[in-house]
Formats: C-alpha cells, structure tokens, sequence
C-alpha cells in the first residue's frame, strides 16, 4: 500500500511563489508514475503534472506550463511541485498522485494512490 501526505499550502498573494512537497511511504518513488492534480471548489479534480515511472518526462497543463515544475527527489522519496507567478485563479486543493503504471497520466482514473491535500489561496 501506498500513502501519500501533501504539504507546503498555505495563503499566499498573486505573483508569489510555492512550493508543495508529497511524501511517500511503503514504496519507492523510482518504481511509480506521479502526478499532481488540483480541485477548486465545486470544480471536477484537473491535471495539473505528471512524471514517468522510469523517466525522467514530465507534463504539465497549459494553464501552468512555464510556471510550475514537477520534480521527483530520489533521496527523500519524495515528489515536489515549484509553483511560480501564482494567480488567483490557482487556489485550489492540490492532490499528489501514485501508481505503478509507466507513464505518467493525465486522467484521475488512471491513479489508484492518493494524498488528502493541501489547500493553496492565492489572493489578488
């Protein structure tokens, strides 16, 4: 089984940076495809990036892509998202996914492992 704890949410202002950080236990990183994912409220859970199992890849939405990274640390086993120039429209929840597949996927549905979250405000 894996578990996932989200953290690194918090109240920041429009322009700032974050950065949010998934810990995982009772697997190794290297042997899982990752992935970030956020719901705002009343919203459906939206990709947000993704990271292959055994690559290096990585993708992201076009609503973040140039402004958040994903990032896998081997060391920690742990899977990171930098997230720079905030808007507001990027409060939300943000959730760490896991699962053994290869590729890192874009779908919710495709994830089996999940974190509870950790809430981002971004005001304007």
């Amino acid at each position: 089984q894996v578990h996932l704890i989200e953290s690194g949410g918090r109240l920041v202002q429009a322009g700032d940076s974050l950065l949010l950080t998934c810990e995982i236990s009772g697997r190794s990183v290297s042997g899982l495809a990752m992935g970030w994912f956020r719901q705002g409220p009343g919203k459906d859970r939206m990709f947000v990036a993704t990271i292959d199992r055994d690559q290096h890849t990585t993708r992201h939405a076009d609503s973040v892509k140039g402004r958040f990274t994903i990032s896998r640390d081997y060391s920690k086993n742990t899977v990171s998202l930098q997230m720079n120039h905030l808007k507001p429209e990027d409060t939300a929840t943000y959730y760490c996914s896991a699962d053994t597949i290869v590729w890192g996927s874009r779908l919710v549905e495709d994830y089996r492992f999940w974190g509870q979250g950790t809430r981002v405000t971004v005001s304007s």
